[in-house]
């Protein structure tokens, strides 16, 4: 693995596999304004100093990693791009599914189906796990330091956002919350 591997643009690099996200938000975007402006926590709600800065980190190194990707060879004929490719199936599955989850669930309701039954935010963890696949199928230090970079900061963003849900939700988020994992899991009993 190469912290830095040879910068060139090609028809076969990493970009093949974010190009996946630039697709997603248009899906959301079009698909109604609402639902785009619903896929945000508000500027308007409460955020320390630090909390309105990790948005713009996380967004920071999303962007990065998108940039980067276009540069970013895969290795196509190593074992690594084809685990590097399963990786990417799976979090390509739970992003289009976590995304359709979205869509169709009315305003003003929590999304309790698809995998927001096993994660709180699927969303992230499919980024998570895209970006990941990218780093095993370039075979890529410096994106892989990236992804863990942007789950950090996924991870701080992902807390605010489940503040903000418990103030508008209360009991029935703190419910959510007790039955369902915040990353990856199966769902919880209800005994707590």
């Amino acid at each position: 693995m190469s912290i830095i591997p040879a910068f060139e643009i090609g028809l076969w690099n990493a970009w093949i596999f974010m190009v996946i996200f630039i697709i997603q938000m248009f899906v959301i975007m079009f698909v109604d304004k609402k639902i785009w402006k619903r896929s945000h926590v508000p500027i308007e709600a409460k955020r320390n100093r630090f909390e309105k800065q990790v948005g713009i980190f996380a967004n920071f190194f999303w962007l990065i990693a998108m940039i980067y990707s276009i540069f970013l060879p895969l290795k196509l004929n190593s074992s690594l791009f084809y685990y590097g490719f399963i990786v990417f199936v799976i979090g390509h599955i739970i992003l289009i599914r976590a995304t359709y989850d979205f869509i169709t669930t009315k305003p003003n309701n929590i999304i309790k189906t698809g995998v927001y039954k096993i994660s709180r935010h699927p969303m992230y963890l499919s980024t998570f796990i895209i970006t990941l696949s990218v780093s095993i199928a370039s075979f890529s230090w410096l994106f892989f330091v990236l992804s863990i970079l942007m789950m950090f900061f996924f991870h701080k963003e992902a807390l605010i956002e489940e503040r903000f849900c418990l103030e508008i939700f209360s009991e029935e988020y703190k419910n959510y919350i007790q039955h369902t994992s915040r990353w990856i899991g199966l769902p919880k009993s209800g005994k707590k």
